[in-house]
């Protein structure tokens, strides 16, 4: 069975929410919506307090390309248009609305019936994409309408779509899959057509054979779409771990892209949200969010409005265990653990994972023994320890030279260290501050106006 050939771990999956179905979460009173919620520039307001608003009406537009437009989650009045404070703790800009009742835009089509035939042209569905609001839904939030803008020169040979789900507990792609498999398939031939490509491949991890099975059975009315099933083994879904197993070929580093191998990779449930944006003409307001943990009363998968606060999605799932000891937004490998549960749902949220009991403490860290599970574990044949080390010596020369931007930040390294050391924590710092160097060094060398 195809997998990815550098590293790799097998943390459980403790997939508690993989058997219950979707549920519509009630909407809320309030929501909160911030303005940089996707990888480049913040979008901008176009709304001010005291403007009233309608479901699905555009209340921020992108700031450059390399960003995304923003639609109100409800109908109501704009109360604020602010710094707030996220998941972290840091305030962010951000428009708050009061919710008076669920009043649509005009021209967005709410009705459940299939619509399979798309004859827009591929600038066309690339400006509809764009003017959804569409991002990358399984964490990375970056704008699809910039993937799917080839640069000159590149050719897009195949489309990977990413129904893998690694990451242990979340289960939302899981359920997207097995409920809404034919707008999936629909966005499929979409993003196709966008791209000008006749293969695509849909790669679902092989703990997941409902869904596996449930493709297969719908792929068989669309052309040129394979549904790939793949070893089970963290983090298959990493778009250049994706790439590897399916079509044999390894991403260059940075600043290479997949399209520098001929892949295009969209997540299962972005690839939904392109469906409903092309053919009902429906922005990116709301996603499924997974709320889960060992503790939890009740996992769900909620349809949840972006801007609602996390604090809402828990209290539906049952409300915080007592032994709580931490609430990430995403999962236990790659999330960021939060210190404000009043923040909001946003676009790359596809999940809230609540640790208790032992679950939620570091260990003490002790000194590195040298044994090298942490190069053997990482995916991208870096060396984390010594990334680690010398991030902390500050020797961003040496950390550059040794290829921290390659770092995708799966979490393998510190997971297998039987030290535990938090050898991601310093990396990702490192990773920061080179990035910023980098930008700094390249505005620097630009030619003056």
């Amino acid at each position: 069975m195809k997998t990815f050939p550098k590293g790799g771990v097998h943390p459980s999956e403790n997939k508690l929410s993989c058997a219950k179905p979707i549920e519509v979460l009630p909407l809320p009173d309030v929501v909160t919506i911030p303005l940089s919620q996707h990888i480049g520039a913040p979008a901008v307001a176009k709304v001010a307090k005291g403007d009233k608003v309608l479901t699905g009406q555009l209340i921020a537009e992108a700031g450059s390309f390399m960003s995304a437009n923003i639609h109100s989650p409800i109908s109501g009045t704009v109360t604020a248009v602010e710094p707030v404070a996220n998941g972290q703790g840091v305030r962010q800009m951000s428009i708050v609305i009061k919710r008076e009742g669920d009043e649509w835009a005009e021209g967005i089509d709410r009705t459940p019936e299939l619509v399979r035939e798309c004859t827009l042209e591929p600038q066309q569905i690339i400006v509809r994409i764009k003017e959804a609001g569409i991002v990358g839904m399984g964490g990375a939030t970056f704008p699809t309408h910039v993937k799917l803008s080839v640069p000159p020169g590149k050719k897009a040979e195949a489309l990977i779509i990413n129904g893998v789900e690694c990451e242990p507990y979340l289960t939302s792609d899981h359920r997207t899959m097995l409920e809404r498999g034919e707008q999936l398939l629909v966005g499929v031939t979409i993003l196709k057509r966008a791209l000008g490509v006749e293969r695509a491949y849909v790669g679902v991890e092989n703990n997941k054979p409902d869904a596996i099975e449930h493709l297969r059975r719908l792929a068989a009315g669309y052309e040129g779409i394979e549904i790939v099933p793949l070893r089970v083994k963290y983090p298959q879904g990493g778009e250049k771990q994706l790439i590897a197993a399916i079509m044999g070929r390894e991403v260059p580093p940075p600043p290479a892209l997949p399209i520098d191998v001929g892949a295009v990779v969209c997540n299962a449930s972005t690839t939904v949200a392109v469906y409903e944006a092309v053919q009902k003409h429906k922005p990116l307001i709301e996603r499924v969010v997974t709320i889960t943990g060992k503790g939890m009363k009740e996992p769900k998968n909620l349809l949840t409005r972006m801007g609602t606060p996390i604090s809402t999605l828990i209290e539906a799932a049952g409300g915080l265990p007592a032994d709580a000891g931490k609430v990430i937004n995403g999962g236990p490998m790659m999330g960021r653990a939060m210190i404000n549960l009043e923040a909001p749902v946003t676009k790359g949220c596809s999940g809230i994972t609540v640790m208790s009991g032992r679950d939620a403490v570091r260990r003490t860290a002790s000194q590195c023994i040298k044994c090298a599970k942490c190069v053997s574990a990482c995916p991208m044949g870096l060396e984390p320890y010594f990334l680690s080390k010398m991030t902390q010596k500050k020797n961003w020369d040496e950390v550059e030279a040794r290829m921290i931007t390659s770092c995708i930040e799966c979490g393998c390294c510190q997971s297998t260290c039987p030290a535990y050391l938090p050898l991601l924590d310093w990396i990702r710092l490192g990773k920061q501050t080179v990035m910023g160097i980098i930008r700094a060094r390249a505005a620097a060398n630009a030619p003056k106006k």
